[in-house]
């Protein structure tokens, strides 16, 4: 029952995470400004706090679960999936760093807006996250078929 409920509280956390990043995607824009800005801060700040849980459910999971931390420790695909995830928190350093500043940028200035190649920049880091959030479900499915052990 413990792995049933490890596993279930995993995947609602990917996928919670999963969706944040997709609202954070389709927030950052050209023109977006005061009230918007914040809400992205918001919405950062949650996909943040989503990622330490999907990390500390794994970690949990890994220990705890079925199959045993043997499984996991010992299996290519796991240690792949984890690179990406750990990529994918790298990659989002930069963005958070921007929102953040014009954020501030908008405390003086409430018609503050970050110029195009400053959001494009930010874009381009949220796109590479997406492509290596995507690798993440495929490593996890080999993992789960015994690939990589």
């Amino acid at each position: 029952m413990l792995d049933l409920v490890l596993t279930i509280a995993h995947h609602l956390a990917v996928f919670s995470l999963v969706g944040v990043f997709a609202a954070e995607f389709f927030l950052l824009r050209e023109g977006v400004t005061g009230p918007r800005l914040t809400q992205l801060g918001q919405i950062d700040r949650l996909y943040g706090m989503l990622a330490g849980i999907v990390v500390v459910v794994g970690i949990v999971r890994v220990i705890f679960g079925a199959a045993g931390p043997w499984y996991y420790l010992g299996n290519q695909m796991f240690w792949a999936k984890m690179t990406a995830f750990v990529l994918v928190g790298l990659l989002s350093i930069a963005p958070t760093r921007a929102i953040l500043e014009w954020r501030k940028a908008a405390v003086s200035d409430p018609s503050y807006s970050p110029t195009r190649t400053a959001i494009g920049r930010a874009r381009l880091f949220l796109r590479i996250q997406a492509v290596l959030l995507a690798l993440i479900p495929a490593f996890a499915a080999a993992m789960a078929r015994g690939y990589g052990s």
